[in-house]
């Protein structure tokens, strides 16, 4: 790997986690001397956040390879039209279509365990209206997020969730970077947050590489080694 020409990876953490759902893949990434950014999305509307990451990646010299799991997925579904942006890598996540939503794709397909353990709380919005945030019930977080997680850790990341707001939900993504940029997927064939086939539809369409792994919804933190290949397969083909 020509690491003076490797893109800089830019790790998009999805609703109920933050970037902290990487801590098992960035030091495998650094250790190979690749440049990584991950940072905090807001998780406010999908329009929003994915305008969020995508001044982050033009603060970035170079090319980048987008990295989004979960709610990440669409967002870097969005961002990744960035003309920096050279590779896009899905995690368990969402490959949405131009025009379409997450509530058009989950729509598609049986509902998972998540639908029956979400939680919604208001909150202020900037405006002084009022919003919906959506988190998942902590007594039900590992099994419906994190099953094969360590115990502890899983404990920590249930009270630490960052909620998405209820519209991003029904938000239609404006565009599809998947349909220009080189893409990959991973499949988490034992999640029960997105039904897995709602994973596979959405690579399917957009002809992507796909990798199954037998894994919860936080497939980089319970198999990181197979989730770093992945990233690493999509440097190496997105490398001059």
């Amino acid at each position: 790997m020509n690491r003076a020409s490797a893109p800089t990876v830019v790790l998009v953490h999805g609703a109920f986690a933050d970037a902290s759902s990487f801590a098992e893949v960035i030091p495998q990434l650094l250790a190979d001397g690749i440049p990584v950014v991950a940072p905090a999305v807001p998780n406010r509307s999908l329009t929003g956040d994915a305008a969020y990451v995508a001044s982050v990646v033009r603060s970035i010299p170079g090319p980048v390879l987008l990295v989004g799991h979960s709610y990440g997925g669409a967002v870097i579904t969005v961002a990744g039209v960035e003309e920096n942006v050279v590779g896009l890598v899905y995690l368990a996540g969402y490959a949405l279509d131009e025009g379409e939503s997450l509530a058009d794709l989950q729509g598609r397909f049986p509902d998972s365990g998540l639908a029956s353990a979400l939680v919604y709380s208001p909150y202020p919005t900037t405006d002084g209206g009022e919003g919906t945030d959506v988190s998942v019930d902590v007594t039900r977080f590992a099994e419906i997020f994190a099953h094969d997680v360590d115990p502890d850790r899983a404990a920590v990341l249930a009270v630490s969730q960052r909620p998405l707001a209820a519209a991003a939900f029904t938000e239609v993504a404006p565009v599809a970077a998947w349909k220009d940029v080189p893409s990959w997927g991973v499949v988490a064939s034992a999640d029960h947050t997105i039904n897995p086939e709602v994973e596979r539809f959405g690579y399917h369409r957009a002809e992507m590489p796909t990798t199954e792994i037998n894994s919860s919804h936080l497939v980089m933190l319970s198999h990181p080694k197979d989730v770093t290949a992945v990233i690493r397969e999509a440097i190496l083909r997105t490398t001059a």
